[in-house]
């Protein structure tokens, strides 16, 4: 007999199917193009924070140092000058002197978010109008300038943004943590500007006018939000302009180690979610089909009709997962396939524990997160800074 529990997980499972029927129609709806550019191409200042090196970080700096654009800088902020990634940023500049590239050395936070932090150090630094900011484990190809410079002609648009793609690079949680992205993150934003005017943007990049920073207050004005590119999205929105996504893909190069880091990583990320956008994260829990119809068959026993609804959800998302990889342009093996239930799991399992605690791990850092999505640092981890206060600012 069918209980009010298994009724409810019947139908959740069932609203899962649908979800993902409408996401990968969606995501096949997406088109990504190459675009010429302003006219004008007006120059762009790159900030770029970046810390340690991951053994791809060269290759990643490196594609925003082979632009097909007519001029622009680069800077390269650190919180010291010990950091691994130094001698990388020194042998770009001697691969590309005639490129405009520098090395800051930002110091001191002036908030929780470092790199916001550093941002705030770069901007001042920076000799053009148009800011453009990338992480460092984004990697781009030589039109990716002039595709995101692209929507700032027109006056209306106030901050312009990309979706990522995880490009994963050896090893099981690596291949975890790129699925993440192009089976959760993509379909999850691609779906949610279908169904209302982009406000947020993505970090993977954020573009935008000096006066339009300075007119929400500046990286400063971001420096304790953990969520700094969402809150960034929103501000600019209310001020009457809009938030545009760039026509473009960049790649996140996926570099995890463990699968420890992996679930470190991904409950800040499902926290910094929670924080943001609680009632619609609570509402796609429902998207973790697989996981929901495991519960169904734990619940209600292996039925014909439970593990019917089982078998859909997992056919819809492997058959959904060969449709999104091509879209994306991502080569799809039988082992990320043969991972999509444990992908699934792990991901219900850590939004779950999103809802059981407000602490999350940045880097060797313990940071609790308030109501407001503002970060506090837990005393007694990682480097002991002193908010607000800034060493000079150096630049080689």
């Amino acid at each position: 007999m069918l209980t009010d529990v298994t009724i409810v997980l019947l139908g959740l499972v069932f609203c899962s199917s649908l979800y993902w029927l409408f996401a990968y129609r969606s995501v096949a709806r997406f088109r990504t193009r190459s675009a010429a550019g302003p006219t004008d191409a007006p120059p762009i200042t790159i900030l770029k924070p970046v810390l340690n090196d991951d053994g791809q970080l060269y290759l990643n700096l490196r594609s925003f140092c082979e632009q097909d654009y007519p001029r622009y800088e680069i800077l390269f902020g650190v919180r010291s000058p010990d950091d691994p990634a130094v001698p990388v940023v020194e042998r770009l500049t001697r691969e590309f002197p005639q490129l405009d590239l520098a090395c800051v050395v930002t110091g001191a936070p002036i908030g929780s978010n470092r790199k916001v932090s550093t941002l705030d150090v770069l901007s001042r630094r920076a000799r053009y109008d148009m800011l453009v900011v990338a992480d460092a484990d984004m990697r781009v190809t030589r039109d990716y300038l002039r595709a995101v410079a692209a929507p700032l002609a027109d006056p209306s648009v106030g901050l312009v943004t990309c979706l990522y793609r995880g490009v994963a690079v050896g090893g099981v949680a690596s291949t975890l943590g790129a699925m993440f992205i192009n089976e959760w993150l993509i379909p999850g934003a691609i779906v949610g500007t279908r169904l209302a005017p982009l406000r947020n943007a993505f970090g993977a990049t954020l573009a935008c006018r000096q006066a339009v920073l300075a007119a929400i207050g500046g990286f400063a004005a971001l420096a304790d939000y953990l969520a700094d590119d969402y809150v960034m999205g929103e501000m600019i929105s209310r001020r009457g302009l809009r938030v545009e996504l760039a026509p473009y893909l960049v790649s996140n190069i996926v570099v995890e180690r463990s699968l420890r880091s992996l679930v470190s990583h991904e409950l800040r990320w499902a926290r910094t979610f929670r924080t943001v956008r609680p009632l619609p994260f609570a509402a796609s829990m429902v998207t973790h089909g697989i996981a929901l119809a495991c519960l169904l068959v734990a619940v209600a026993g292996p039925t014909r009709v439970v593990l019917a609804a089982l078998a859909a959800n997992v056919l819809v998302r492997c058959g959904g997962q060969v449709l999104l990889y091509r879209r994306l342009g991502l080569p799809l093996g039988w082992s990320t396939t043969l991972l999509v239930p444990f992908r699934d799991v792990l991901s219900f399992v850590l939004s779950g524990l999103s809802f059981l605690g407000r602490h999350v791990q940045w880097g060797n850092e313990c940071f609790t997160v308030d109501a407001d999505g503002k970060l506090h640092p837990v005393l007694g981890t990682g480097t002991t800074t002193s908010p607000r206060a800034l060493s000079r600012p150096t630049r080689s």
